[in-house]
């Protein structure tokens, strides 16, 4: 791991709110991490939230943060825990290996569609699914979602940041690519992820009837800047959920507490809320949940 990786790496695991009592515990968590895996290249099961698992190996980047931390993406996931509730739907755009599928599916029980393009990343996707026994709960697809159907093509080995990519690059796989309108039916509370590497503008392109439906409460999107590469600006795609009826917020799990914002967050992802006193109902009722001695 380069130096300035480890760094920013070894900062995020000191930062995070769910170490702050247990710092030391935590940066040894890494440690050992770090040297079994060197001793033993293999997956690894290893426990995630309260009851669920996650496999891991070397090399792995994104999802690793969950061992280190509980939940990498603290305030997101501790908000689809709070929200969602049994027999809700849940929408995982941009699963990878299914860090936000299993905490939907296995720890709170919501029916679950997981969207995943990388074959490879697929995979994986499937025997964490396998691995929690929610095969019942979850429909896993190995499509892309766009503004309509056809082919795009993906990079395949970078990871949680493999991404859209022009047929001429090499390496480039190809993937079919259909509508969310096309595939998903909104008939009861949904929450919606959608994180896919700058290519969030397509898929809500796609999703117009989604939008426009009362039962898609929340949605949590990445909004980075890395649509630019693909011509599109992340001032836009808030505009456009702003319009469709929903409200920015940041969501802080200790309280149970919702702030709303005036922009969205280029650091993290940006929670949208369509009815604020119904999700603040749920956040505020949901159960305890502890997670590295924490209980949010």
């Amino acid at each position: 791991m380069p130096i300035t990786g480890l760094f920013k790496t070894l900062q995020f695991i000191y930062d995070h709110p769910l170490n702050r009592e247990h710092r030391f515990r935590a940066l040894t968590r890494f440690v050992k991490w770090q040297l079994g895996t060197r001793l033993l290249p293999y997956a690894v099961a290893v426990p995630f939230g309260e009851q669920s698992k996650l496999l891991m190996w070397r090399g792995l980047k994104g999802a690793t943060q969950n061992l280190y931390c509980g939940l990498q993406e603290f305030e997101d996931m501790a908000f689809l825990l709070h929200f969602l509730r049994p027999g809700d739907q849940f929408v995982d755009v941009g699963a990878n290996v299914g860090s936000y599928t299993v905490l939907a599916a296995g720890e709170v029980g919501a029916d679950t569609i997981s969207f995943e393009p990388i074959p490879a990343t697929f995979k994986q996707l499937r025997k964490n699914i396998d691995l929690n026994e929610i095969a019942g709960k979850v429909r896993p697809m190995n499509v892309g979602l766009g503004s309509q159907p056809g082919v795009l093509h993906f990079t395949q080995h970078l990871d949680t940041t493999n991404h859209v990519v022009s047929n001429e690059t090499a390496d480039a796989l190809a993937v079919e690519v259909k509508t969310f309108d096309d595939l998903i039916e909104i008939s009861r509370t949904t929450l919606v992820k959608v994180d896919v590497e700058g290519f969030e503008t397509e898929v809500l392109n796609g999703m117009s009837r989604a939008l426009g439906n009362a039962g898609l409460q929340a949605m949590i999107v990445e909004l980075n800047g890395s649509g630019k590469k693909y011509g599109y600006e992340d001032a836009a795609i808030h505009q456009k959920l702003l319009q469709a009826g929903f409200q920015a917020y940041r969501y802080f799990p200790f309280e149970r507490k919702l702030e709303l914002r005036d922009g969205f967050s280029t650091e993290r992802n940006t929670i949208y809320i369509r009815d604020r006193i119904q999700a603040e109902q749920r956040l505020q009722s949901a159960k305890k949940i502890n997670i590295n001695g924490r209980t949010f």
